[in-house]
């Protein structure tokens, strides 16, 4: 049976769900979204992923900054939809509009709950080495994703896995299983499973800061803290050209098991294959992409090319 949709959602991971309830028997009747933001260097307004989906299927968008307004609860009272669908929304939702929908608001959210409840779960799983993800189908209520599951669909993140990597490995299979939940509520099979309270954890939302390395950790810390922050916002560190401090962006690394004794932070080797540095367990990181200021990513070989000068063996980043 047919639903009759509310979706809200923001970024590309939002927008890719939101496709595929266009595409699906269900009608989506109205689209919320984050207010229209600054954006690049001129800083004009940006309408969202979400926003610039629905007005090519000239769906009527919504952008509260949030619900305390009686009208903007009114307004979405007024649509009269079965349900409301939220993915990636950016907005904590009060009872009252968790109410509003005949069956209530359902979650995409990319972990397996209750691991990594937040903002930023597919960063964080792979900063904290897990071995698995997935994603979780849940009927929402007024807690921090702590509502009970409707469907589980899991997958393995694999040694090299990045943040933009397992982004898309979510999105595959994040639109069936949303899907399949849905079905299961329109025809009144569907039964929810409360979280465990046991395995809890909480995934902060990131800046740029989070993504600087701290070359006291282990080697193999750092190679997720690279492979977490690809392609957004980029592991990066500090290093001198010519006396003046900059940032250098790594884009690509891997640990090693070499024991060395260098202090962490130095450089041990540079040749055409990469940059080995020297980590706090006396284990190596091996840095085959960056990015210098103002260039965009390139290999060693073609940095050294150019400048075989600028990373030197015994010289440290900060």
């Amino acid at each position: 049976m047919p639903l009759k949709i509310v979706f809200a959602g923001t970024p590309d991971f939002a927008a890719a769900h939101l496709q595929t309830l266009l595409d699906s028997e269900h009608d989506v009747v109205a689209v919320y979204t984050q207010p229209d933001r600054p954006a690049n260097r001129g800083k004009s307004l940006h309408a969202s992923p979400v926003k610039q989906l629905a007005l090519q299927h000239d769906i009527d968008v919504y952008q509260p900054l949030n619900f305390k307004e009686a009208e903007d609860r009114a307004a979405l009272d007024a649509i009269g939809a079965d349900i409301m669908v939220v993915v990636a929304y950016g907005l904590l939702l009060p009872q009252t509009v968790l109410d509003t929908p005949k069956y209530g608001c359902i979650n995409v959210h990319a972990s397996l709950l209750p691991r990594w409840r937040g903002a930023a779960p597919i960063q964080r799983a792979i900063e904290a080495g897990d071995s698995e993800s997935g994603v979780c189908i849940m009927q929402m209520d007024a807690g921090l994703d702590t509502g009970p599951v409707l469907v589980t669909r899991r997958c393995e993140i694999e040694s090299d896995e990045t943040g933009g990597s397992l982004h898309d490995k979510l999105l595959e299979i994040g639109g069936p299983a949303l899907l399949q939940a849905l079905a299961a509520i329109a025809d009144g099979s569907a039964s929810a499973q409360v979280q465990p309270s046991e395995g809890v954890s909480y995934a902060h939302k990131f800046s740029k800061a989070d993504a600087a390395i701290n070359w006291q950790k282990s080697a193999q810390q750092i190679e997720q803290t690279v492979r977490a922050y690809n392609p957004f916002p980029v592991a990066h560190c500090g290093f001198e050209d010519k006396g003046k401090a900059q940032r250098l962006r790594i884009w690509q690394a891997n640990a090693l098991e070499e024991n060395i004794t260098d202090p962490a932070g130095t450089i041990v080797k540079v040749d055409q294959n990469g940059i080995w540095v020297a980590c706090g367990d006396n284990k190596q990181l091996h840095i085959s992409q960056i990015q210098l200021p103002g260039k965009k990513p390139m290999s060693l070989k073609d940095l050294l090319n150019g400048r075989a000068d600028l990373f030197n063996v015994g010289e440290a980043l900060s």
